[in-house]
């Protein structure tokens, strides 16, 4: 049987929601990852320190058995963000970046940013701190189409913040297009970019297979085939400006069936399996360790995990659906088999 252990893998994108939903699915992530950066698009949303180490301490009340995983934690930024507040955030021993959200690019970004220079006070703290900012990365306007809104991201907003803020370290997460691979690849040091397992498994096809899809409706949607290949290429290359985030975004299967599905698509059930199953294809099973538990780490400037995890190269069968507070949540995969299974 073929086995792989690597070091245990960093989570640099997930939702863990709070509350019951909270409790039912943080184990999921403890078991495959040392660490994550959480992110603070709550109700309301994590905008300051102190709410953000209250958070942080709500996690570590529903993990009494899992001592070892380690929150990363992450502020909102609005218009409104003080200044004092990114001092604080990079002074804290447990923030580790701030979070732009376009406002209503995704679940719960009603406060999010109008305009990129409303907060640029903000981010030239940020960079004089050395705090990353963590950017979703899309443009909202109605007349752009939802398929070309990362490219258009690209070009409006994030090569002109690049030039004018050029010490600024900067993650664009969950890239789904070959314009925001070549971007990244050419770009500074200073920016690098995290990737999904679902964005890596699946193209926009798998939206409507057999009929409309809404487990598989997220934020940045699903791309066509070139660019799902490209994205591919790019977290299998050994390029240490490409790693791990799964973006993994859970919602209630009933607010996911609905006449207005939310967008998400929960991984952390079987987030590590699923990347080794891309790698292994890709040929590049040797990368998946440095791509989940060194590249983000050093982008991050944290010290590698000492804990291994080993996964079998063994089929096992993926629920249709977990507990999720009071409802159930549909994992990706939810019914179908896996190629890999952690070892527990």
């Amino acid at each position: 049987m073929q086995t792989l252990t690597i070091r245990k893998p960093d989570d640099f994108h997930l939702h863990l929601r709070d509350g019951e939903e909270l409790q039912s699915i943080v184990a999921d992530t403890a078991l495959r990852f040392a660490r994550a950066i959480i992110m603070p698009n709550l109700k309301p949303a994590v905008t300051t320190v102190e709410e953000a180490l209250a958070y942080r301490e709500r996690i570590f009340s529903v993990l009494p058995d899992k001592p070892d995983f380690q929150p990363l934690m992450t502020l909102y930024l609005t218009e409104k963000t003080a200044i004092n507040e990114i001092e604080q955030a990079a002074k804290s021993d447990h923030v580790y970046a701030v979070k732009y959200y376009p406002a209503g690019a995704t679940t719960n970004a009603e406060s999010g940013v109008t305009d990129i220079e409303n907060v640029y006070p903000q981010l030239e703290a940020m960079a004089e701190s050395n705090l990353p900012l963590l950017m979703h990365g899309e443009v909202t306007d109605a007349d752009v189409d939802i398929f070309d809104r990362e490219s258009e991201f690209i070009g409006r907003i994030l090569s002109p913040l690049l030039e004018r803020f050029d010490s600024l370290r900067i993650v664009l997460e969950h890239i789904t297009t070959s314009d925001a691979v070549g971007f990244v690849m050419q770009g500074p040091e200073s920016l690098a970019a995290t990737i999904t397992p679902h964005h890596l498994l699946m193209n926009r096809n798998r939206l409507f297979s057999g009929g409309l899809r809404p487990h598989h409706y997220c934020l940045p949607v699903l791309k066509a085939e070139q660019h799902r290949q490209a994205v591919v290429t790019a977290a299998t290359s050994g390029n240490p400006r490409f790693f791990l985030g799964t973006d993994s975004a859970p919602h209630a299967q009933t607010e996911k069936e609905s006449a207005c599905g939310c967008a998400g698509i929960y991984s952390a059930h079987n987030a590590i399996e699923l990347y080794a199953e891309v790698f292994e294809a890709a040929g590049c099973l040797d990368r998946l360790e440095d791509f989940s538990s060194r590249f983000g780490a050093a982008f991050y400037g944290l010290p590698l995990n000492e804990q291994t995890v080993t996964l079998i190269n063994q089929t096992w069968h993926v629920p249709a659906s977990l507990p999720f507070g009071s409802g159930r949540v549909v994992p990706l995969r939810a019914g179908k088999d896996c190629q890999w299974q952690l070892r527990q």
